[in-house]
């Protein structure tokens, strides 16, 4: 590492936040592609990736428990003070938009989990009739509701790293660092260490 890049993001997290974010575009595509009339075998992309996504947060939530601090991500009274002109590693909106993502995720992997009862696949085969249709109903509505919010958090997201004063974390995104300048002018040194410190 060179004396003006600080590391942001190490390479695993960012394999990480790709990954994640493949595949809940390619969740997307392909659970609601069938809705509009194109080809129905989708649905057999949509839950091996489904699966997939599941392994990856299984990964990530060992490693955030054993490996890393998970507090440094959940936000706290030191978040809310208003008169902070510099922030730690992550801010408050960083730190909301993590726990948001992360509530959405586990809402729809649990519900597409118990939705997998419905479908053939090489382990089992589709029992309908495992709840009532209520139940089905309630579960349903909670994917279809978490598709739909994941639709506005990316056009959220994509718009505001598209902003020009957060740029710098769009590049540490692909690339893993932040100057030196950059650092120094946004972030406090020891929140930052805080944040950053592994277990």
């Amino acid at each position: 590492m060179s004396q003006n890049k600080i590391i942001r993001h190490k390479l695993i997290d960012r394999l990480f936040h790709w990954f994640l974010a493949i595949s809940i575009l390619v969740l997307l595509i392909s659970g609601l592609l069938p809705v509009y009339g194109f080809n129905a075998s989708l649905i057999v992309i949509h839950w091996i990736v489904g699966l997939g996504l599941t392994a990856l947060l299984l990964i990530h939530i060992c490693r955030s428990l054993f490996w890393k601090k998970i507090s440094s991500i959940w936000f706290s009274h030191t978040d809310l003070e208003l008169n902070r002109e510099r922030i730690g590693k992550y801010s408050l909106a960083q730190k909301l938009m993590h726990q948001f993502i992360a509530v959405l995720t586990l809402a729809g992997i649990i519900t597409g989990l118990i939705m997998m009862v419905r479908i053939d696949t090489p382990l089992w085969e589709r029992d309908p009739y495992w709840l009532n249709a209520d139940t089905w109903g309630v579960v349903f509505f909670i994917h279809g509701l978490v598709a739909l919010s994941f639709v506005s958090v990316i056009m959220l997201h994509i718009y505001f790293s598209l902003r020009p004063e957060s740029r710098m974390y769009l590049r540490s995104i692909f690339k893993g660092w932040i100057t030196e300048e950059e650092y120094s002018k946004k972030h406090d040194a020891e929140l930052w260490a805080k944040e950053n410190e592994q277990k």
